[in-house]
Order: C-alpha cells, then structure tokens, then sequence
C-alpha cells in the first residue's frame, strides 16, 4: 500500500472505523488484516477478537478479455504492469525486470475496467481473495511470490470493555490462523516498516503440525532483497515472528526500509 492517493483513503476508513469504535457508534469493525499497519500502535481498549479462517493469500495476474496472452512469460518486454502493491512491485522486478510494473489504484472493477479498455495495462495483479470475495469469476495466472502479512484474513475489531461482544465474536476465531497472524504480525512489528516498505511474509502450518514462516524485505525495484525462512512450534508463532524480523534485521532489513521514503 502506498501512502499517497488510494492509500491514504484506505488508511481514513481504517481511521474512521477505529474512531467510530472507540466512540461506541458501531460494537464491531472488520478489517483487510494485510491493510493494518505495523509500525502504527492500536489503541489499549480495542482487540482483534477473531481471524476469521484464511482465504487464498496467491496474487494473480489479469490480462484483458480481448488479449491472447494469458501468462507472465508471455508478455512482451516493456509491457505495462498496474499494481497497488509496493511489495508486489518489488517482486515481479525480481522475475521480469524488463516489464513496465505501474501504480494502479481504484477499486476493483474499475481496476478491471481499466485493464479491459486495453488502452493502459497489458496486465494487472491483484489479490485473489478480493476476486472470490465480490464474486468476480475470472481466470488470472498464479503469481509465485509470497503474500503480505496478513493476506486473505479478516480480522474483526471490538472494545476490550464489551467482554460479552467480544466473546460472542470469538465464536468466529479459527485457531489456525490466529497462529499464523500472530508469527506475521510479530515479525512486521519487529521491522517496523512503514506502508511504502515492500516487505512480504507468510506463516503456515506444515503437515507434521510445525509452523513456518517466510519473510522477505526488498528494495522498491526489487534488485536487492534479505530472505528469512524459519519454522517452530505451533503455539510458538511470537517467538518465530521475533526470531524471523532480528534474522532480517542482521542481514541489512533496516537499511533497505530506511532507504525507502515513509
């Protein structure tokens, strides 16, 4: 997410639930978890009271309907890439540094409309889950870069002193992804980037029952990066998420979020 345009708008939505939280107007908020900043502190009297169980954390590129070309390899160089996504950005400079990769904003159908009028983009790549979620059935190519943190849960906001709100919503909390939030977000706080810092990490659970988690922080074109992947204990997703941000830190994290302008 970027701080500038569409960013800021998602960023006084956010605000704006939060205060309407805090105000008592509403007892509950839902939020994009991967669109919640850390580097910003919460307020004491809110919690996440439930992560609703993930949806698909993959990035897909989107070609226009009228296009023959339906893959990343098959664009010509110099192709015109729209994305949103810092980290995205960073990535795709990583697989294909001869595209044009472009700051798309919008919503997503008119992103579609955009990409569909052929008169901008070649491609765009967005989020899966918010395809599935608004319902949108179209085929897009699988991109093989790793999410951000939080990608595809929703976390659901309440006041600490509205105990029996909050217990009702936890009715709503899966464990699994609650433990994977919780190494995520442990390594984002730890890194303390800002919202034009590419940083991407992703936490799952193996089927030997251990927790993994990759984290990954890039220069904005994506030609340097630091790569961490470590695994634990499942209840041990804090203790991971620490271990994984100093891991980073040690091999130069810091110099390259610090040498992004907030």
């Amino acid at each position: 997410m970027g701080c500038c345009g569409w960013g800021r708008v998602r960023l006084r939505w956010r605000w704006c639930r939060r205060a309407a939280l805090l105000t008592g107007r509403v007892d509950v908020a839902v939020h994009c978890l991967k669109d919640v900043p850390g580097d910003v502190p919460r307020p004491d009297g809110l919690v996440f009271a439930a992560y609703v169980q993930r949806d698909d954390t993959s990035d897909v590129m989107l070609f226009p309907m009228a296009s023959k070309v339906q893959c990343l390899a098959d664009l010509p160089p110099g192709a015109r890439v729209g994305t949103s996504a810092v980290r995205r950005r960073a990535q795709l400079g990583q697989i294909r540094p001869d595209l044009r990769v472009e700051y798309l904003r919008g919503n997503v159908n008119s992103r579609l409309g955009r990409l569909d009028s052929g008169e901008e983009f070649d491609a765009i790549a967005l989020a899966r889950a918010s395809l599935v979620r608004l319902g949108i059935d179209r085929v897009g190519e699988a991109l093989d870069i790793i999410p951000a943190v939080g990608a595809g849960v929703l976390a659901v906001d309440c006041r600490r002193a509205d105990p029996d709100i909050v217990e009702l919503v936890r009715l709503l909390d899966d464990g699994d992804t609650r433990r994977c939030v919780r190494a995520e977000r442990t390594m984002l706080h730890g890194l303390q980037g800002h919202c034009n810092s590419p940083i991407a990490g992703h936490a799952r659970l193996e089927r030997d029952g251990q927790l993994t988690l990759r984290g990954m922080v890039f220069t904005r074109d994506g030609s340097t990066f630091v790569h961490s992947h470590e695994w634990s204990a499942p209840d041990k997703g804090e203790h991971l998420g620490a271990y994984v941000a100093g891991d980073l830190l040690r091999k130069g994290a810091r110099d390259l979020i610090g040498g992004i302008a907030h």
